[in-house]
């Protein structure tokens, strides 16, 4: 239904047609967009899948070895063992702009690029499946900071689909029909005023040629009176 405020001019007909066009050129590009955001969240969604089994299956292989390493180890000597670690690890974030998202990229780099520098103690007095769960915790690091990272894309883009669909909705159901109602509406009311000025311009011209016609009889009447009284007078 047409807005009760809109004024039925030609010039808010113009103003509302521009809108219209922009407003179905603007749904458009957002429905691309949310198209394309889906896509790239379901291709995330799916790689997210498939690293965290991997890194669950890694946590729980060290899982496993941290057990059997504390079952044959005391617990004074492990944690005498993990106490002061010599590796130290740098990490940096940047963002990746994804259809106007910026979603973070985590890189991490290590102090030492030597490998035995991950165990922190000697090997003479640990358990071999302590050194099985280091290695596999420090081999699972990188798997799970890029797993923090495809979650953090993952809740950054369903964010701004829902807000985009939400947009998309708002146009595709409220703006973009109320802006028809309202030039249809307008449309009807100047079609209705351009009727009415026809009859109405009909109408004066029927009067003028009326009053064209009654004068043309009065002044064929006096004519003819005139006529009348020279023809007697003679």
């Amino acid at each position: 239904m047409a807005s009760a405020t809109v004024s039925a001019t030609r010039m808010e007909l113009t103003r509302l047609k521009n809108r219209l066009k922009t407003a179905t050129r603007g749904h458009k590009l957002l429905k691309d967009k949310r198209d394309e955001l889906m896509k790239q969240f379901l291709d995330i969604v799916r790689e997210n899948r498939a690293l965290r089994a991997r890194v669950e299956e890694a946590l729980m292989k060290a899982h496993g070895s941290f057990t059997v390493a504390s079952a044959l180890m005391s617990s004074e000597t492990l944690e005498q063992s993990l106490l002061y670690p010599k590796q130290s690890v740098e990490l940096n974030m940047e963002f990746q702009n994804i259809m106007s998202v910026n979603v973070p990229v985590y890189h991490f780099n290590t102090k030492s690029q030597d490998a035995g520098e991950v165990y922190p103690y000697g090997f003479a007095t640990t358990s071999c499946e302590l050194d099985g769960a280091v290695d596999a915790l420090s081999s699972v690091f990188q798997d799970m900071l890029k797993l923090a990272q495809m979650e953090k894309t993952s809740q950054l883009l369903a964010e701004e689909i829902e807000k985009t669909r939400r947009r998309v909705n708002a146009l595709e159901y409220v703006m973009i029909p109320q802006m028809q109602e309202n030039i249809h509406y307008i449309t009807m009311k100047l079609d209705e005023n351009d009727r009415q000025n026809t009859i109405r311009l009909m109408k004066v011209k029927d009067m003028v040629l009326q009053e064209a016609l009654e004068q043309k009889r009065e002044q064929d009447a006096r004519e003819l009176q005139a006529f009348k009284k020279r023809e007697q007078d003679s």
